[in-house]
């Protein structure tokens, strides 16, 4: 299981993120959004593999109406995973938020 604190560490160890409220949550930010925790113990990230992911453990990934017109956006349950996987996410999620900025 992993935790705020875990998220907020893999993102701030990526160059460039930064950290401030959205919506009244923490969230990480590349160029755009990067992660955002949706409620205590779910965190919004970016992936290409929404369908994919939500399709093979939909207990883990999933996303409600509201991500419905955000096809890149998938919701974690943060005690479903481990912190690989989670830093795989995350640098995913980086890459899409942040992608016209990096080399």
């Amino acid at each position: 299981m992993v935790t705020e604190e875990d998220v907020r560490e893999i993102c701030l160890g990526l160059p460039g993120v930064t950290e401030r409220p959205s919506w009244g949550q923490p969230a990480w930010f590349a160029k755009t959004l990067m992660a955002r925790l949706w409620e205590d113990g779910v965190l919004t990230v970016k992936t290409d593999e929404r369908e994919a992911l939500a399709g093979t453990d939909p207990e883990t990934y999933f996303w409600t109406p509201h991500h419905d017109r955000s096809p890149n956006l998938v919701l974690v349950h943060l005690d479903r995973i481990d912190a690989d996987e989670l830093a795989e996410l995350l640098q995913e999620s980086y890459r899409i938020a942040g992608a016209s900025t990096l080399g």
